[in-house]
C-alpha cells in the first residue's frame, strides 16, 4: 500500500505540490490527470524520492520512506519507474539494459538476469531486438524496452510518467497495448498521462490534480461522466473541445490535422467519425474559407459528444458577408454534404469575426465507438 500525508514540494519559483493526501491499495491502477504544471510528475517522482519532498510523509508497504534512516535503495528495488524519455543506456544492448540492475544489486546471477530479461522481451514482443542497441530501435520499441527494464526486479509497484508523450502518434498504440496487459496483473500501478483513452481502459481510480492538490478522486466513470467539482468539470469539458486558429494562407495544415487526430484518439472517437471530423475541417476551412479570404483569420472549434456520438464544428471567420456553403469548389460542397447532418451560416457585423458556420457530423450508432 502507498500512503501519502500532507505532501508538499517547493522549488525556488513554484510550489507544484501544496498538500497531497492519498492512499493507494495493493493492485490498484491509479491514473493521475490534470492540466499541465499541476504537480502530477512531481508527485510521481516524490513516491520514490527522485524528488525529495519539502514536507509531508510517504509510506510504502508500511515503511516511511521519508524518515531520515530509511534506505531508499531497498525501497526502489520494489518500485519500477518508466520515464517519458526512455533513459536507456546507449552503450549497452537491449538485454544488457534489462540485466543491469538485477546483476549490479546482486539480486540475480548473470544467467538468471539474462533468462528473466528474455522472458520480459517476449512479454513486450521484442525478443528479436535483444542484441540491438537503443539507437537502432524506434521510439515505441525503446519505451517497450524501458517497461521491460522496470519489470526486471519484479517490483510490486510500477510508476509510469507520461510513457507515450514522447512518441510519434503511430507508435503510441504498441506501448499502450503493453501497458494494458501490465494493468491486468496484480501489480500496483500509478500512471501520469494525458492519454484519456488509456485512462478509461486501465484505471481503477483517477486522481484529478489541480493547484498542487488531488482535487477530485473517483472511478473513471465518475470523473469522466459525473465529476463533482467545478474544476474537474471544466477540465473534462475542455478535453472534448479542440480549438484551432488560422491566421494566414500559409498556416500549418498538416500540423492541425495531426492535432485533430490526437484529439479524436484521446476521446476514443471511432475511425469513421474521426474521418468525418477531419473532412469537415479540410473542406470547410482549407478548401473553401482560406482561398476565399485575402487575409484569413479563422477560429475553428470542434466539440464531441460521447452521449450521441456526434461532433459539432463552430467556425468563425473574418471578412464581409461570405456564406462558403454557397460559394467555392463544388467538390468541397459535395463532400461536406456527404459527411454532415446540418450546416448553418449566420453573419453578425458587430462581431470581430462576423461570419459563423456551424456544421454537425456523426455516425449515430454506439457501436461505432473505438474499441467496441
Amino acid at each position: 500500500m502507498i500512503k501519502i500525508e500532507h505532501l508538499k514540494k517547493e522549488f525556488p519559483s513554484s510550489v507544484p505540490l501544496r498538500d497531497v493526501n492519498a492512499e493507494i491499495q495493493d493492485g490498484e491502477v491509479v491514473a493521475i490527470i490534470g492540466p499541465s504544471g499541476t504537480g502530477k510528475s512531481t508527485l510521481l517522482r516524490c513516491l520514490n524520492l527522485l524528488e525529495k519532498p519539502t514536507s509531508g510523509r510517504i509510506w510504502i508497504d508500511g515503511e516511511e520512506i521519508t524518515a531520515p534512516k530509511c534506505d531508499i535503495r531497498k525501497i526502489r528495488q520494489r518500485m519500477g519507474m518508466v520515464f517519458q524519455t526512455f533513459n536507456l543506456f546507449g552503450h549497452m544492448t537491449v538485454i544488457e539494459n534489462i540485466m543491469m540492475s538485477p546483476v549490479d544489486l546482486k539480486i540475480m546471477s548473470r544467467q538468471e538476469a539474462y533468462d528473466r530479461g528474455m522472458e520480459l522481451l517476449r512479454t513486450v514482443g521484442l525478443t528479436e531486438k535483444a542484441l540491438n542497441y537503443p539507437d537502432e530501435l524506434s521510439g515505441g520499441q525503446k519505451q517497450r524496452v524501458a517497461i521491460a527494464r522496470a519489470l526486471a526486479m519484479n517490483p510490486g509497484i510500477i510508476l509510469l510518467d507520461e510513457p507515450t508523450s514522447a512518441l510519434d502518434p503511430n507508435m503510441v498504440g504498441e506501448v499502450q497495448a503493453v501497458i494494458r496487459d501490465l494493468s491486468r496483473t496484480d501489480k500496483t500501478m500509478v500512471i501520469v498521462t494525458h492519454a484519456m483513452d488509456l485512462v478509461r481502459a486501465i484505471a481503477t481510480r483517477v486522481f484529478f490534480m489541480d493547484d498542487g492538490i488531488i482535487y477530485e478522486d473517483g472511478t473513471p466513470e465518475q470523473i469522466f461522466n459525473r465529476p463533482q467539482c467545478d474544476r474537474t468539470r471544466w477540465f473534462i469539458r475542455h478535453l472534448k473541445v479542440l480549438e484551432l486558429t488560422v491566421e494566414s494562407r500559409d498556416y500549418d495544415f498538416l500540423g492541425m490535422t495531426t492535432q485533430i487526430q490526437t484529439y479524436c484518439s484521446r476521446n476514443q472517437i471511432s475511425p469513421k467519425l474521426t474521418n468525418h471530423i477531419q473532412l469537415v475541417f479540410e473542406e470547410a476551412v482549407h478548401c473553401l474559407m482560406v482561398p476565399a479570404l485575402e487575409n484569413p483569420r479563422i477560429h475553428a472549434a470542434v466539440e464531441y459528444s460521447d452521449v450521441d456520438l456526434t461532433a459539432q464544428w463552430n467556425i468563425r471567420y473574418n471578412g464581409p458577408r461570405l456564406d462558403v456553403t454557397q460559394n467555392g469548389e463544388k467538390l468541397a460542397h459535395t463532400v461536406l454534404a456527404g459527411v454532415t447532418r446540418g450546416m448553418e451560416y449566420t453573419y453578425d457585423e458587430s462581431a470581430e469575426l462576423p461570419n459563423q458556420l456551424v456544421l454537425r457530423t456523426g455516425v449515430g450508432q454506439a457501436s461505432e465507438r473505438t474499441g467496441e
